[in-house]
């Protein structure tokens, strides 16, 4: 009887220097992760079921500064992008994988993590600290007041 494998599902986000790679599994045991420079294998059980995962970069990373850590709810993974030194401005990938087709069906956005492009700067790092205090939306918006003059409304 043959073992039915599942595909890992796959969350993302970047930075213009990295990207943060999520396998959204819980309780992952027996794990084997391979992370080259242009792709990353994952093996692993949650449950009782098997899962495997394997992406081919859109481009280069820098596999040595990478790190992962296995978590109760997923693996995390801050993956480097690769730098050349013809190329030093960093930018944002349009997408994680080099396969526009399977990244349709494999990848999602993570967007926990996410940061517009033209808002990196402003954001920082991923702090959590910053998105406690709300956006400024507690309230009504400016201008609502009480919605005075809706008295006759519904009457």
């Amino acid at each position: 009887m043959s073992t039915t494998v599942n595909t890992a599902p796959i969350k993302w986000a970047q930075r213009s220097d990295s990207l943060y790679v999520t396998i959204a599994l819980q309780d992952v045991k027996d794990e084997t992760i391979n992370l080259s420079d242009t792709t990353l294998s994952f093996k692993g059980k949650s449950g009782d079921k098997d899962y495997e995962v394997n992406i081919e970069f859109f481009k280069a990373v820098d596999a040595k500064d990478s790190t992962y850590k296995v978590l109760p709810r997923s693996i995390q993974m801050h993956v480097m992008k690769a730098t050349s030194k013809d190329d030093e401005d960093e930018e944002f990938w349009p997408r994680l994988l080099k396969d526009k087709a399977l990244e349709k069906n494999q990848v999602k956005i993570d967007w926990d993590r996410y940061v517009d492009e033209d808002e990196e700067d402003e954001a920082g790092g991923f702090d959590t600290s910053a998105l406690e205090g709300g956006m400024g939306m507690g309230g009504m918006p400016p201008g609502m007041g009480g919605m005075g003059g809706m008295g006759g409304m519904g009457g």
